[in-house]
């Protein structure tokens, strides 16, 4: 695929363009240490993020099942909801290179594992002048990543082909979603999952840094 079609590029948010593994980690042990469980260092806590909450918990807490999971769901739900804001903050580089996407005219978007309205504020409150047309979470009528359903509706939305776009994120699950989708896969090596599990899926390009990411596509 050349470069210079890319139109638009769609963002995973956790480990790609915001840093929130201290905001996750601290809000989860919050309600595993109320709950009377075992607590985890934020290393641990780094795998257990790319799924959405109720699989972040369940890792967490793998001898909890039934109701009890789904208290201590709810429990991190209403926590994260409070506390997010603290441990939360965009990667260097992420918001000067929106804002080039957005002189260079290439549409760009946000979608995550991460529940819906979570993700709009986040992106409302880091990004306050950087404009996403979409902005998507976990619903329930979308399949999670790697289904590529929703990335898929994405580019309906937007009126952009799949080959026509870019999907970038940290994760095997973002790089997995991009194939399946028929998208451009850039592979976020400063995320949450490591690179040579990254550098298994083959990418169509590898970045270091957020500020990469232009020349990588030649835009």
């Amino acid at each position: 695929m050349l470069a210079s079609v890319i139109r638009g590029i769609i963002f995973d948010l956790d480990g790609t363009l915001v840093h929130s593994l201290p905001g996750i980690a601290a809000s989860l042990n919050r309600t595993l240490d109320a709950a009377g469980l075992h607590t985890h260092p934020e290393s641990d806590v780094r795998g257990f993020i790319g799924n959405g909450i109720g699989k972040l918990v369940e890792r967490a807490a793998p001898t909890v099942t039934g109701d009890q999971l789904d208290k201590l769901v709810d429990g991190m739900r209403n926590d994260y909801a409070r506390t997010w804001r603290d441990g939360t903050h965009p990667y260097p580089g992420v918001i000067e290179t929106l804002a080039i996407l957005a002189d260079l005219k290439i549409t760009i978007a946000v979608f995550s594992n991460k529940p819906d309205e979570y993700c709009r504020e986040i992106t409302d409150f880091l990004f306050p002048d950087i404009h996403f047309p979409i902005v998507r979470g976990q619903l329930r009528d979308i399949p999670p990543k790697p289904d590529p359903s929703g990335a898929l509706s994405i580019c309906t939305e937007l009126s952009i082909a799949p080959a026509h776009t870019a999907l970038v994120g940290d994760s095997t699950i973002d790089l997995e979603t991009a194939k399946n989708a028929g998208m451009t896969s850039i592979a976020a090596t400063w995320g949450y999952h490591d690179p040579p599990a990254l550098a298994d899926l083959n990418p169509t390009h590898t970045i270091h840094s957020m500020s990469e990411l232009i020349s990588a596509l030649n835009l």
